[in-house]
């Protein structure tokens, strides 16, 4: 069982791909898309995700693309997945059963932040260090 959603993985894959590649160009979703072997249209969202919560900044334009828009020290796991969230779709209706309002939910939101708490300490600064040296 995986916590962090498919959505998740692509967007702090894609958030650290731009870290590691944008030096003086931006990083084109083409690229992104083309290293990570997934159609453009499946970024895209994810991407725009990002650009609305400020960790991306997108360049428009030919030689448009995507750059980190705070420093890596200030990017965290945890800010990275609730913006790929944001994507998600939420036609789903709510479960507002007695069962869930009483015990589920309190049991999972304890563990959500606990969770939370260790994504915020998880930098992208961190993550581009490991890469690098891997």
């Amino acid at each position: 069982m995986s916590l962090v959603s498919r959505k998740g993985l692509l967007a702090i894959a894609a958030v650290m791909d731009v870290a590691i590649h944008a030096g003086d160009r931006p990083v084109s979703a083409k690229a992104l898309a083309s290293r990570h072997a997934l159609p453009p249209r499946h970024l895209e969202p994810v991407l725009q995700a990002l650009v609305r919560d400020g960790i991306l900044k997108g360049i428009r334009g030919p030689h448009g693309g995507y750059t980190l828009a705070r420093a890596q020290n200030h990017v965290t796991a945890e800010d990275i997945l609730h913006a790929a969230e944001s994507t998600m779709d939420g036609d789903e209706p709510a479960l507002t059963s007695p069962l869930v309002n009483t015990v589920v939910r309190p049991a999972l939101d304890h563990a959500e932040r606990s969770f939370s708490a260790v994504l915020r300490q998880i930098t992208i600064e961190h993550m581009v260090q490991k890469a690098r040296a891997a």
